[in-house]
């Protein structure tokens, strides 16, 4: 499609002379600003996807993928469930829970708080991968009895406990004393401290025996709910209808991640299409200065355009001349962006390391973002998405100057010089 001819000549216009600089220049700003604009729209993307695997991972490690729950206040005859639940095909487990909102204060002394106590079987709490696979501190050996609990960093830090402290959990309900209610609950032993990295559980979540939160609930040979994993989330509404059918006759509940974090993914997509729409005009602003910097150039070689028509190059010759010229500069500023965006990708957390310890500040504060560390994940497929679409806009930008470099009248150029 190019030849040899026309590769010379582009690669000379491309290449200024004295006199030529501002022309250079405005096509050196535009391959920036494509540059920037891909790297951009590269990292952002990534950012966003790895928020939304990081996430989804966190919590459905946590959650699971499904819950069955009572529609009464509790799930009594629940190990017979939990066989009819693992029994359906694609669930991979199905662990009985007690799960209720309490209040914390650690024993001696310190401040109340919110957290969530879950009472789990210790088999179960050795499969939940998320929570026994990062075991800080202490031993989930010592996982039974009554006076067991398994708490996050986040709270041991705040309330100043370690392995063998003691911490208060209250009930949200009260019991009656001659002078009046009170809040009812008791200390117990911390045998280990987790981190999952995902801020709302290293900060809230206590793990203690199924039997011992039973006792703690009054809630005796029953548990809140049976937490259901399958084999694939995305087909998780296939899922709950198989397990609803299971369960037909037995008034429960089953409801999904999608329902119970609906608003917060949903909310999380929105961003991330916003984001590619907004930083997608960056690459739009620099193909134009595309535009602007040929059409400087064609009036600039005006003279030569008509000399080379006059020594036998054809229009068709001129207009891809410029269109090698304005797609290099584009081609050039995708690759060199692409570059930038994998390379910053790929190495996003010594960055930001690098970046607080020069500023002094917290770039990524796990209490507002819910996680530890700032996630990165690329799509190649998208990746080649923002590469065509730059390559494309950058193409287009140079349709109409490198037009109007091939109507240029060769009698007229020089009848004007």
């Amino acid at each position: 499609m190019f030849g040899p001819f026309e590769r010379a000549v582009a690669g000379r216009y491309l290449r200024a002379r004295k006199g030529e600089r501002f022309v250079s220049i405005i096509a050196i700003f535009s391959l920036v600003g494509i540059a920037l604009g891909v790297a951009t729209l590269i990292i952002v993307m990534s950012v966003m996807n790895g928020f939304r695997v990081e996430l989804l991972g966190k919590i459905l490690g946590l959650n699971g993928h499904l819950g069955v729950y009572s529609a009464g206040p509790a799930l009594t005859g629940f190990d017979e469930l939990v066989a009819k639940v693992k029994a359906v095909p694609g669930v991979t487990s199905a662990v009985p829970l007690v799960e209720r909102p309490v209040g914390l204060k650690p024993e001696g002394g310190g401040s109340y708080s919110a957290g969530l106590v879950r009472g789990i079987r210790l088999d179960d709490l050795r499969a939940l991968t998320v929570v026994a696979t990062n075991i800080r501190a202490g031993s989930l050996d010592a996982f039974a009895g009554d006076d067991a609990i398994v708490i996050g960093t986040g709270l041991a830090a705040r309330a100043g406990l370690g392995v063998g402290s003691r911490l208060q959990i209250f009930a949200p309900d009260t019991q009656p004393t001659p002078f009046g209610a009170i809040p009812r609950g008791r200390a117990y032993t911390v045998v280990a401290i987790f981190q999952v990295g995902f801020n709302e559980a290293d900060n809230g979540f206590v793990f203690m025996p199924m039997e011992a939160a039973q006792v703690l609930f009054r809630l005796p040979d029953a548990v809140s709910q049976i937490e259901v994993n399958t084999i694939d989330p995305d087909r998780v509404a296939e899922f709950s209808r198989a397990i609803r059918a299971a369960l037909a006759g037995t008034p429960l509940r089953v409801i999904d991640w999608t329902q119970n974090n609906n608003a917060f993914f949903a909310a999380v997509e929105v961003e991330r299409n916003v984001m590619f729409l907004i930083l997608t005009l960056i690459i739009l602003v620099a193909a134009f200065n595309i535009v602007s910097s040929l059409i400087m150039m064609v009036k600039d070689k005006t003279r030569d355009i008509a000399v080379l028509r006059t020594i036998g190059a054809s229009s068709g010759s001129i207009l891809r001349i410029f269109l090698m010229c304005g797609a290099f500069v584009g081609v050039a500023g995708t690759v060199l962006g692409t570059g930038i965006g994998v390379v910053f990708c790929v190495n996003i957390e010594t960055i930001r390391h690098w970046v607080e310890s020069l500023s002094g500040t917290n770039l990524f504060n796990p209490e507002v973002y819910f996680l530890s560390r700032l996630p990165a994940v690329l799509q190649w497929h998208e990746v080649v998405q923002v590469v065509a679409m730059a390559i494309g806009l950058s193409l287009l930008a140079t349709i109409y100057p490198s037009w109007r470099a091939a109507k240029t009248d060769p009698v007229e150029a020089l009848r004007g010089e």
